[in-house]
């Protein structure tokens, strides 16, 4: 992660009352407490033998609400690759099939586009705006909220995906596909 803090910037939760979120140390101790308590499961994303990126599992909550956040990043050199939805996808699927989970949720900011093709691929559906919801590089910023729940399946979302059977979204803002390159790598993340 440190190696690609300019470009997390943008997308990278940060803490108004307390250290950097770029403090590793602190983060692997606050993940592995939490994944203890079991609320998060942290993981990475590997491609070859290379860690290329994060997904989280936050905000575990089971019984009566049985739902989950999912958070991730990729470093640029794998973005547009395939690797971020496979990886949603591949988890999404578990938290559903084996934690029993009823909702699996992702918040994104709405200018990270990339992102947004992810769950637009994936078929999460549009819940609406969380304003101001988390804090990232220097400011409280607005995040667009997606959802699925196991009732909206009939099969994996992997499956989904890759059979071409998620349908077309009808969310109320564009998607465009953007291809990470040296020009824009500073404006978008996944």
């Amino acid at each position: 992660m440190k190696g690609n803090r300019e470009w997390l910037r943008p997308w990278e939760a940060t803490n108004p009352y307390g250290p950097s979120s770029f403090d590793m140390k602190l983060q692997i101790k606050l993940l592995r407490e939490q994944y203890k308590r079991g609320a998060a499961i942290p993981m990475v994303i590997e491609y070859g033998d290379q860690i290329v990126g994060q997904l989280n599992v936050a905000n575990m909550v089971y019984g009566s609400v049985s739902s989950c956040v999912i958070g991730y990043w990729v470093v640029p050199e794998v973005a547009g690759l395939g690797i971020t939805p496979t990886s949603v996808a591949l988890v999404s699927d578990y938290l559903f099939d084996e934690l029993q989970l009823h909702r699996v949720e992702i918040d994104i900011r709405p200018e990270n586009l990339p992102s947004l093709r992810v769950v637009e691929k994936l078929g999460f559906r549009f819940e609406g705006t969380k304003q101001r919801y988390i804090h990232i590089n220097g400011a409280w910023r607005d995040h667009y909220v997606f959802a699925l729940t196991s009732d909206e399946l009939n099969q994996s979302i992997l499956d989904r995906w890759l059979n071409g059977e998620v349908g077309e979204m009808n969310y109320p803002f564009e998607t465009k596909i953007v291809k990470h390159t040296d020009e824009n790598h500073e404006h978008f993340g996944s």
